[in-house]
């Protein structure tokens, strides 16, 4: 989700200190973080690298990064950008990234593509719609078995009417399907997905037969966004069967209060869902990403069991007494790991290190501000807590 308006400005001054290093031709690359004695062993730094704002690649301006998959057949990095079509159409990135256990190289964007609607057209902007067709907010990308096609998702283009999205186009862009959402993802007065707030997150289950997808922040009918101090609502992750687009089962997700306090007297104090991952049978990895206006942003990394929570399918509205959430274990809280972090909105499975160590990389969206970078982190995984194909295998092409 990006953080639009003036208090993305406001806050330039506490995300300044996340840019660090000189830029190198738009790469910028951030030595080692060692892991403080004091983190949980869940994750271990391997090396930070980022992109400038502003780059330009093939036409377009690389940013806004909401979404990242590892292809194994090819090793490359399939990046989406939520940019609705202001800075250029709405597109995907390729990518290599080279690490081991002496840190990560600058990453290396090696294509970019537009994606398409079903006619083959680009899509439009959101200063000039087609009629009838949404302006895409895309978040979160996933490969399909075989990776010759993917799944992605929108957040909506609510003041025209379209709530959020799941699509499946091919490794060129072009358009394969569109999903009918259930009834209830539609936008509603006072009920229903926030704004801004919806399909954020995206992992692949039961061998690509179904997907998961994560809303980042509590339907209106459910509680309150968190904020400092406050939980707030819980977050409904639904699976749905890829053949026939009905929804399986849903789940309740329960995200933290903002660890910060905003230090401005206005603008945005919140926490919520920026990405799933497939972690093994039955389990994902789940991103909390929290942002206060002029105190920067913060995430933490947990593990969830999806059987461990009830079904909330049949239920209008979440109350604490007519469900129970998935019960969560944390994987990591960057702060205490010693690593700064920006908008952190993707997340995926890299090539395991020699050992078969299992490897984390996650990516931050900028939001096309100057004063933000994309942030590529890469990161060793060893979860305490047990469970089968840790690395998640179950979902993967």
């Amino acid at each position: 989700m990006r953080r639009r308006a003036a208090a993305a400005l406001l806050a330039a001054a506490a995300l300044l200190p996340l840019g660090g290093c000189a830029p190198l031709a738009g790469l910028q690359q951030q030595a080692r973080a060692p892991a403080a004695p004091a983190a949980p062993p869940g994750l271990r730094i391997i090396g930070t690298a980022r992109i400038a704002p502003g780059t330009d690649w093939g036409g377009s301006t690389f940013g806004g990064i909401s979404g990242i998959d590892r292809n194994p057949a090819t090793g490359e990095y399939l990046l989406i950008s939520d940019d609705r079509s202001a800075h250029a159409p709405a597109r995907i990135y390729t990518a290599r990234l080279e690490y081991g256990l002496r840190g990560l190289a600058p990453p290396e964007i090696t294509g970019v593509h537009w994606l398409r609607q079903a006619d083959g057209r680009p899509f439009a902007g959101a200063r000039r719609p087609e009629p009838g067709v949404d302006v895409p907010d895309a978040e979160s990308v996933r490969w399909l078995l075989g990776g010759a096609q993917f799944l992605w998702t929108s957040e909506g283009d609510f003041s025209r009417g379209f709530g959020p999205q799941l699509r499946a186009s091919r490794a060129d862009g072009s358009h394969v399907r569109t999903w009918a959402l259930p009834e209830s993802f539609q936008p509603g007065a006072g009920r229903g997905p926030r704004r801004n707030g919806t399909l954020e997150g995206l992992a692949v289950a039961q061998g690509g037969r179904s997907a998961w997808l994560a809303m980042e922040l509590a339907w209106h009918q459910d509680g309150p966004p968190a904020r400092h101090g406050q939980p707030g609502g819980p977050v409904r992750f639904t699976l749905i069967d890829l053949e026939d687009g009905r929804p399986l089962r849903q789940i309740a997700y329960q995200p933290d209060a903002a660890p910060r306090a905003r230090r401005l007297p206005f603008g945005p104090e919140l926490n919520g869902v920026s990405e799933i991952l497939d972690a093994g049978a039955h389990h994902l990895l789940v991103l909390e990403r929290a942002y206060a206006a002029g105190a920067g942003f913060a995430a933490r990394l947990y593990r969830i069991d999806t059987r461990r929570g009830s079904d909330t399918l049949g239920l209008d509205t979440l109350t604490p007494g007519n469900h129970t959430p998935a019960p969560k274990t944390l994987v990591a809280d960057f702060a205490a790991l010693g690593q700064a972090v920006d908008n952190l909105e993707g997340m995926t499975w890299g090539a395991p290190l020699a050992d078969g160590t299992c490897v984390l990389v996650l990516v931050s969206d900028d939001n096309f501000n100057p004063a933000q970078s994309t942030q590529f982190v890469v990161a060793e995984y060893r979860p305490q807590s047990g469970g089968n194909a840790p690395c998640g295998t179950t979902g993967r092409p």
